[in-house]
Formats: structure tokens, sequence, C-alpha cells
């Protein structure tokens, strides 16, 4: 990892500043606070500002209002733990050793975390991680990651949950959402006056199920929406009450004087649990539209005014974009999937490269947060031996190789905007599916033998991505660091 001169990092940070159109402002040379925000489960149009019936959401409203709204956001897979390693690291979930929820990530990537470490970021981490151990003497920890305090649960986690406090273990009392806030917005107090700029991921555990979370000082809040979503209704009281956090957070950057100079990014991990309002086919757990598409919103005020974003964009695409804003350089960065958004934040680009997703090639692996922590805190309380010590690793240093029958299976897909391709293998048969977005946002008419060529060229490019993505998996982009640790 390499951090540029003072000579390049000025007349880099002027360019961007020219980029943005901000070079006369006084704080073009300082690097933002970045704070990313993330829901578990929540769907495209599970919010008010993108026209859900009834549930209230009134400030990621507010905040789409003010900020960058991106209408074709894809989370980079349709289940948690593989987009959480998009977003830490820019790349195919694949390639990092997260094919499915519950798998680790490898410790040889390189974090956004340990990038913005380098150049003088303070970080945290707090809610749902998921994409490795909480144990801290584990490089797949949060603190491996490169986060300097955390307050972590391996998985999903609701109401009085035990959670692991830089690989200290507890039980806390409260909604796991509430309690996220409060670990967030105790780092940012800490931190705000100080010299360092400061990186915050809150990975909210809601709301997901089993929905027990309810909001926060609301009249009838545990039967809130009950009339309208029946079982579904607590789901939709988890994002209410998830959006309560947003508003308290935007709330208390605004009390500590440092909105202007401060990028916040919402999203969510994966397509929701409706499909009536997933912005597309199916929900999530599929890599049809309603599994992918998710809301996302960006804020900086000091850089951006009210726009939206119809060029799609993905989660993978954090990683690239937060390096470019803090202009960091990485060496030896293996092979990304994500690109660097600031182009088309100006308005300077309205087209990408095309994004490939894949799904259902390996199984996913149980992950009982509080049931794991909780027998981690009675050893430690007690003085006793890790009586999980296989989840300290697991298998972040067997690199699979995958026969012709095995490599491609599962349901893959390539977007080259507005067309979309569908590979679906099962027990070595191939079907293909091919869409045109713009005219059929659903997915709903099968358009590949009315455009033949498309369908072949888009194969040949979808096919040669998986190929990568496989090398990438089995070891390949991480040379002499395969067996150990960076």
């Amino acid at each position: 990892m390499m951090v540029k001169s003072a000579f390049l990092l000025a007349l880099s940070m002027t360019a961007f500043a020219i980029l943005t159109g901000h070079a006369g402002e006084s704080n073009a040379n300082e690097r933002p606070n970045i704070l990313l925000v993330m829901a578990d489960d929540q769907g495209y149009g599970d919010a008010g500002y993108n026209d859900h019936p009834f549930v209230k959401t009134p400030h990621l409203d507010a905040m789409a209002r003010d900020g960058v709204v991106f209408d074709h956001f894809y989370a980079a897979a349709p289940v948690c733990s593989p987009t959480r390693a998009s977003v830490m690291t820019g790349r195919h979930p694949f390639r990092c050793n997260v094919p499915n929820h519950g798998h680790y990530m490898h410790p040889a990537e390189s974090t956004i975390a340990e990038a913005l470490q380098s150049v003088g970021y303070v970080t945290g981490h707090f809610g749902k991680w998921h994409i490795g151990s909480v144990q801290p003497e584990s490089a797949t920890s949060p603190g491996g990651a490169g986060f300097d305090e955390w307050l972590s649960g391996l998985n999903f986690f609701d109401n009085d949950p035990y959670l692991s406090h830089n690989g200290t273990y507890k039980k806390l009392e409260g909604p796991g959402s509430v309690i996220s806030m409060d670990a967030t917005l105790e780092f940012l107090r800490k931190h705000a006056k100080g010299d360092q700029p400061m990186f915050a991921v809150t990975w909210f555990p809601a709301p997901h199920d089993p929905h027990q979370e309810i909001p926060q000082a609301t009249d009838g809040a545990a039967t809130m929406y009950q009339k309208e979503a029946g079982k579904k209704a607590g789901y939709y009281r988890e994002i209410t009450l998830l959006d309560q956090q947003v508003g308290r957070l935007r709330g208390a950057l605004k009390e500590l004087e440092i909105a202007d100079n401060t990028l916040l990014f919402y999203c969510s991990d994966n397509g929701g649990l409706n499909p009536q309002t997933s912005g597309g086919r199916a929900m999530k757990g599929s890599i049809y539209e309603g599994g992918l598409r998710v809301p996302a919103i960006l804020q900086w005020p000091s850089r951006y005014q009210h726009q939206v974003i119809a060029t799609p964009a993905s989660t993978c695409d954090l990683y690239p974009t937060l390096l470019a804003v803090a202009d960091v350089e990485i060496e030896d960065q293996p092979t990304l999937d994500g690109i660097n958004l600031l182009p088309i934040l100006a308005g300077k680009q309205d087209q990408r490269p095309p994004l490939g997703f894949w799904h259902g090639h390996s199984q996913g692996q149980s992950t009982w947060s509080d049931r794991i922590i909780k027998s981690l805190k009675e050893a430690q309380d007690a003085g006793k031996p890790n009586p999980l010590p296989q989840r300290v690793l697991k298998n972040v240093y067997q690199y699979p190789k995958f026969d012709r029958n095995q490599a491609t299976r599962g349901h893959a897909a390539w977007n080259k905007w507005p067309w979309k391709l569908h590979r679906i293998e099962n027990k070595g048969r191939v079907r293909w599916e091919l869409y045109n977005l713009a005219d059929d946002p659903m997915e709903r008419a099968d358009v590949s033998g009315d455009a033949p060529d498309v369908l072949e060229s888009m194969q040949k490019e979808l096919e040669a991505w998986q190929k990568s993505v496989l090398q990438s998996w089995s070891g390949a982009d991480y040379g002499d660091q395969k067996t150990g640790v960076r």
C-alpha cells in the first residue's frame, strides 16, 4: 500500500476539486469523514422516497431530497455476506472466498478500512459483520480487517444481543439497531474534534427476520403496520426503526458541525423480503432484479446537491470510489469489479462497464450470532480456553479447485445496460435468458431469440468473467501471501 508524495497529493486533490466543481473551497484539500450505513434485507421499494404505500421513512426521504439518489444501484449478491465482502474490497465476493452467507473473507484481501487507515483515518465498525470471526485473535475479525474500534455481531441480531467489543464479549440491552447506532455516535463524538478524519461502517441488523425490534418512542409501535402488512408488519416496523437511527446520525453530524465535509452513504445488502416492492422480479436470494436492486443514497453537502443517477452502480464501486475520494493508491491491487463513481457523480460519464453477478454456486454456512458469542463470553468470563477454535479462520487458506462439471454451476448474470443476460446452470445443463431492462424492468420477456448478436457477444463476456472470478477464488491474486496473513 503506497500513499502519494505531498506534491502529488496536492495536485491530485486539486484535480478532484476541479472535477467536482469546488476548486475554490477552503476545505478542498481536506479528506472528508466517511460513513457507510447498510440495512440488512431492505428492498428497493421499501422506503417512502421510492413511493412505498405506507412505510414511514421520513429521515431517508429527507436524505434523498438533499442528496444523490442512485436509481439503479445493485448489491453485489442477493444475500448478505457476499455483498459485505464487495463493500470492503471492490471485488466480486467469489474472488474473496465469500460465495454465500457465512463464509469468511480472505485475510490477504486489501480492505477499504486498511486503505483509509494508511492515510490517517481512525476507523470503526458497528453492527453486523458476517464476513469473518469476531474473536480478537482472528485475522478475519473487524480488527484484522483494518478497524481500530468495533462493536460487532457475527450475523444478524435483534433485542438484547451478544456482541464483541474489540474482542471482549458482552451482552447488551436494547434493540440491536439502536445499539449499533449508539456505538457509532459514541465513536463520532470521541473523534470529531481530533486531528484524524473518521471512517465508520454501521451495518444494521434490521430489517432481517425475526423482526423483534420496534420503532422507538412511537405510539402503537408494537402493532404498527399490522393492518397494512399483516405477517410482514415486523419487517416494516424494523425499517422505520432503522430510519430513526439514520435520523439520529444525520442530527449528530449537524450537532458536531461536521456534516458538510462528511460523505454519508446508505444502501441495503440485498433485495427485500416482499417481491411486490422489490423493484424488480423476485426478491432476496435471486439475481433477478428484485434480489439485487436496492435503495442507495449519498449525502456530501460540501460537494453534491440533489440529483438522481440513472447509471447502474454497485456495492463493488464503493471501494474504488472511496480510494479516489481519500486519494489513496494500493500497490499490487488485485482485480477490481467496481469502478470509481466520481466521474458519474460529476456528470462527466453516464456509461459504465458491465456488472457481473453469480449466486447458487456454493451453499451458505449457518452462523448463530448470539449462540456463538454467548459461548465465547462464558469461556472468557470463566478463564477457560476458546470453545470454538475452528471458527477463528475456518477455510480461508483452502483454495478451491473445481472440475469442469462444478466450475460454473449456479445462476450468473451479466448486466450490460440496458441488456441483462442470465446463465442458469443446473446439473450440467445450461439455460440462457436475455432481457432489455429499459423496456422490461421486470424481466418478463426473454428476447434471447430476437437478438442473436447481443446474446453471443454477452455470452462470451460473461463466461470470460466467470473464468477470471474462479482464478481469483483459487488464490491466483495473492501470490506469496497465500499461506499467511499480510
